[in-house]
């Protein structure tokens, strides 16, 4: 378990090194596992059983660590004075050069981000406010990642690949609303969404670019389009999702997959290349973890792995998160911008901030 951060995108495709950043993956072997079936209600315990493992000292440590647990934590909220590293009007004349890239040809998409920093002060518990994300914004991708200095809390709602014997699947996000409290306006939210020309035609030029991406390691005519522009509700937002399929070629296993389509195309752009050309030239700045994948690879050759979006980095001192939009010929800067900041607005809640004031 453990993940690979955007730039490792240097490893399957063109990608200009940038300033900053974590590691380009992290992963751990772990010889024990507790799992939670929330359907079932159990409590699963997964020990190593290899010859060279100690299988049984495992699960006898393990519940001897569960016979004495620590202390729960005391969850002291510390605000933060998130900064973005554009402003307002910077962004928007970001959004509007990539537009005119768009217009002159140089690509169909892009997916553009500003990036929001914040000082750490002593005390601070990461793992306390990823308890907190999580219960702002639920995702179903949500992950907490600890690596001494460096620790990870990402609520996304995105698949980027799940791989299952030879099957594989993809479920990119593109097209974002707010939510209402009001249920009548939020319903009429969620139907403008659906309706939009620009959000759908976001989703399926990413769902094309995918179909791509694992055409090259699927068998011919087996990648598919079960949902197309499907309307998926969370906490704060409204998404359109699709979900794109494949069988995976013979000797092919969820690393080839993982090769074939690294970075996400949802977080890119298409053509992916010139995107992420786009992408380096403008946010000036390496993204890290963000819009990388938090998963795991099984032993079994199963995988599962996020697109790390909703995600904070903490690590020496300073914690990082990025939010950021599809850009096409149809986008308005303006919108954009508000688009993020919606985005962001339960990162920022969970830290004790409004977007209001980390925009300013």
């Amino acid at each position: 378990m453990g993940f690979l951060a955007y730039e490792a995108g240097r490893l399957f495709e063109r990608q200009p090194a940038m300033p900053g950043g974590v590691p380009d993956a992290i992963f751990g072997i772990y010889d024990w596992v507790i799992a939670f079936d929330h359907g079932s209600g159990e409590a699963i315990l997964m020990a190593d059983l290899w010859p060279e493992a100690d299988g049984q000292g495992n699960r006898d440590r393990v519940l001897a660590l569960l016979a004495t647990p620590e202390p729960r934590r005391v969850d002291t909220p510390l605000a933060l004075d998130w900064q973005s590293n554009f402003t307002p009007a910077a962004y928007r004349a970001a959004v509007a050069g990539v537009i005119e890239a768009i217009l002159a040809g140089d690509l169909f998409q892009a997916n553009i981000a500003q990036r929001f920093t914040a000082s750490l002060g002593a005390g601070f518990d990461p793992w306390a406010y990823y308890e907190r994300l999580r219960a702002a914004n639920p995702g179903d991708f949500a992950a907490y990642l600890a690596f001494g200095d460096l620790a990870v809390a990402s609520s996304s709602p995105e698949r980027f690949l799940k791989v299952t014997g030879d099957r594989v699947e993809t479920r990119p996000i593109k097209g974002t609303i707010a939510r209402d409290p009001d249920p009548a306006i939020d319903a009429a939210r969620a139907a403008a969404l659906l309706a939009s020309e620009k959000d759908r035609a976001e989703n399926v030029m990413i769902v094309d670019l995918l179909r791509n991406d694992l055409s090259r390691v699927c068998r011919p005519h087996t990648v598919e389009v079960p949902a197309l522009c499907a309307l998926e509700t969370y906490a704060g937002l409204h998404h359109l999702v699709s979900t794109v399929t494949g069988q995976l070629e013979a000797g092919r296993d969820a690393l080839d997959a993982v090769a074939a389509a690294f970075p996400g195309g949802s977080v890119t752009g298409a053509p992916k290349p010139q995107a992420m050309q786009v992408i380096a030239q403008t946010e000036q700045v390496a993204r890290g973890v963000y819009c990388g994948s938090i998963g795991y690879l099984g032993f079994d050759g199963s995988a599962d792995f996020n697109i790390a979006i909703r995600t904070v980095t903490f690590t020496q001192g300073q914690a990082s998160f990025h939010v950021g939009g599809g850009i096409t010929a149809l986008s308005d800067p303006v919108a954009e911008h508000e688009e993020t900041l919606t985005k962001a607005a339960r990162i920022f809640a969970a830290s004790g901030a409004r977007a209001d004031e980390a925009a300013e």
